[in-house]
């Protein structure tokens, strides 16, 4: 059973889309990721969110550039949480897709994250976040990353401090 569902405009978009996987793995967050389409593969798409939601999914994650409706489409067909990924790529430098998925009707949100692999980072991390309310242990292990994250900070601002001291 895959908590987290990522679904991708196209193959293309899996470089970009890669690092949400990752942090979902390293929390220990099962997830399912493939490829539908809000235009090439509509009935696809519909029928994804139907059988993930059977399944226990509880948030979906979506990555697509140009016109990206992706992230929309399954916002009108679920009531879970819906995050979206601005994909770059085109003439517009993915301000196409960022305001596509950022401009939803009232009762259709999208929460919507940063272009490409950082907005894949944070799609994860905002995901985690939402399954950590009903999860205690998950809870946890986002709290302990910060911490990690804090402490990784630190160290290497004294690496640098030490290494441009002035003598």
């Amino acid at each position: 059973m895959a908590q987290v569902v990522i679904l991708m405009g196209s193959a293309s978009d899996e470089e970009k889309v890669a690092p949400c996987a990752s942090v979902l793995k390293q929390l220990g967050i099962s997830y399912l990721l493939t490829i539908s389409s809000a235009h090439r593969t509509p009935e696809r798409t519909e029928r994804l969110i139907a059988e993930q939601e059977a399944q226990g999914a509880q948030v979906f994650i979506c990555a697509a550039g140009m016109a990206a409706h992706l992230a929309g489409a399954v916002a009108a067909r679920t009531t879970k949480p819906v995050i979206g990924i601005p994909i770059s790529g085109t003439a517009f430098g993915g301000m196409d897709s960022l305001l596509s998925t950022v401009q939803m009707p009232p009762g259709f949100p999208v929460a919507t994250v940063a272009a490409d692999k950082a907005g894949a980072r944070n799609s994860a991390w905002l995901a985690a976040q939402i399954l950590a309310l009903s999860d205690a242990s998950l809870a946890r292990k986002l709290v302990e990353a910060r911490e990690k994250m804090k402490q990784d900070i630190e160290k290497a601002g004294a690496e640098i401090s030490a290494r441009y001291a002035a003598e």
